[in-house]
This record gives structure tokens, C-alpha cells and sequence, in this order.
């Protein structure tokens, strides 16, 4: 995806995230430990301005102050901190910036940030009871973001081991597949595109009725047991 579709994504993403904020700050957000509301913005918004600060300062060391607890103060706290990190990716995809995992670019924020933002986004409506549909681009995406990016990251921080076998996922709706692991997938994962990368972010059980196995399944399952993300 190029980067003006990412940025016009990433704008849409946060627009859809700064409409929970009008919902209940208190209630929970289920797969994100014990966070609620407040927290998840707190948490999105905080991330805007560090990946601002990595790509103007170079550097992945800003710890933001928490974010306001009065609910209009959160709202105007959470839009400026989008317009900054807006504004600040609104630049040569090519151009240097610190990031946490090549390639060492603006380009790499404007692709994180948009798929942070739109997991988060879906775990906010799904805290306050809202029907949540995902961007197919985006999805896709995503789903390759985990194997290209936050799966590698994982092994390279010392959080997980490399997969000893394959495992081939498979996306009903658009016909897509991805492959991680060595050799020929011992198994095969199979759902909608939108199913796929929830259940790898933790979001959907893999053995919920969205998706069929086939294969060696424990095997399978011990490839997504990685950690595969944070």
C-alpha cells in the first residue's frame, strides 16, 4: 500500500477511535489485561507522539505524560496528538527516522501506526459493544505485518524461538496466503482475512468457529503459540 493511501487510512483509523472517546471511559477493553477505555486512549495517543518524537528526534525514548482523565480534555488531547503524528508522517516515505525494526524509515511508522490504530479502533468499539468492520487493505496488511515485522522482532528480542515448522494461513474472502516457518506447513489455518489477523493479535480464539484447521494442528498451534506479537 503506498503512502498516501496509508496516511488517508491512518486519518480515517484515528477518526473511528476518537468517536469511542464519546462512550463509557470506564468500561473495559477485554484483551488488553486490565485497561479500560481510558487506558486504550491513553496508550494509542501516548504511541502518536512517541512515533512523532522517533521520526522528528530520532530517537524511541519519549515517555509522554499520562494522558487527561476529564473527558473533553482526553478528546482535545487525543486530536492533537493524531494531528501531530499526522502532520509529522506527511513526509517522503523514504526518509530516515528511528523505528524499533527495519526498514529504518518514515515509511515503517506510516504502516505501523495505521495497523496499531486499527486494531485499537476495533478493540474499542468491541468495548462498548459496537459493531467493528475492518479495512480489507488494511487486514491483509496486517496479517503480513506479523510475519514480516512483529514476528522476527520477537525472535530478535529474545521472546520467542524461531518456528520449527511452517504454518500456511489462508484467507477465504480475497484468496490470500501466508507462509511462516521453514519447509513445507504441516498445517493450514483458514478464515476471512479480518478473522486471521484478530486471532493473531489475540483478539479471536484459534479454535473459534471462524477458522478451520487442517493438518497437524497442535503443530500449527504451537507456531502461533511464538509469541508472535507484544
Amino acid at each position: 500500500m503506498d503512502s498516501a493511501s496509508l496516511l488517508l487510512h491512518l486519518r480515517r483509523e484515528l477518526d473511528g477511535f476518537r468517536a469511542c472517546l464519546d462512550g463509557d471511559l470506564a468500561a473495559p477493553v477485554e484483551h488488553c489485561g486490565d485497561w479500560t477505555l481510558y487506558d486504550l486512549a491513553d496508550h494509542l495517543g501516548s504511541g502518536n507522539l512517541w512515533a512523532a518524537t522517533a521520526v522528528t528526534e530520532g530517537h524511541g525514548g519519549l515517555k509522554p505524560p499520562a494522558a487527561p482523565r476529564e473527558p473533553a480534555a482526553l478528546r482535545r488531547w487525543f486530536d492533537a496528538t493524531s494531528e501531530t503524528l499526522l502532520a509529522t508522517l506527511d513526509n517522503d516515505p523514504s526518509t530516515a527516522a528511528w523505528t524499533f525494526y527495519p526498514p529504518h524509515t518514515v515509511g515503517f511508522w506510516q504502516r505501523r501506526r495505521c495497523l496499531e490504530t486499527l486494531v485499537h479502533r476495533w478493540d474499542a468499539e468491541h468495548a462498548l459493544g459496537l459493531p467493528a468492520q475492518l479495512d480489507a487493505d488494511l487486514v491483509h496488511d496486517g496479517v503480513s505485518e506479523v510475519f514480516d515485522t512483529m514476528a522476527p522482532r520477537q525472535i530478535t528480542r529474545g521472546r520467542a524461538a524461531p518456528p520449527q515448522v511452517a504454518l500456511r494461513l489462508e484467507a477465504t474472502d480475497t484468496g490470500a496466503t501466508w507462509t511462516y516457518g521453514p519447509g513445507t506447513p504441516v498445517a493450514v489455518l483458514a478464515g476471512t482475512a479480518e478473522s486471521l489477523l484478530l486471532t493473531l493479535w489475540g483478539r479471536l480464539p484459534r479454535t473459534g468457529d471462524a477458522l478451520t484447521w487442517t493438518g497437524d494442528r497442535h503443530a500449527g498451534q504451537r507456531v502461533l503459540d511464538g509469541p508472535l506479537v507484544p
